[in-house]
């Protein structure tokens, strides 16, 4: 019983981390808004806007480019930002 109580945590400890990343070229709105500390609907639209109309994200220091998203943004979710799948 110990070892299935200890298999589930590693699991969920597991899924807790890789859940917070998100790609900045694939996600929608929706998940930017989420997913990122200090981006709410009309940040996160704007990413989705901004990506649409310049092409995907280079680096997560790309995001500067974004009205409204600065190096705080950036600081705050820099361990959670990926650009490639």
């Amino acid at each position: 019983m110990k070892k299935i109580l200890a298999s589930f945590a590693l699991l969920l400890a597991t899924t807790a981390a890789s859940a917070g990343m998100v790609n900045i070229n694939t996600a929608d709105a929706r998940m930017l808004d989420k997913a990122l500390e200090g981006v709410g609907p009309v940040k996160a639209a704007a990413i989705v806007e901004y990506r649409s109309k310049n092409g995907p994200f280079k680096s997560a220091e790309d995001l500067k480019k974004v009205e409204g998203i600065g190096p705080a943004i950036i600081e705050a979710n820099k361990d959670n930002l990926k650009i490639k799948d």
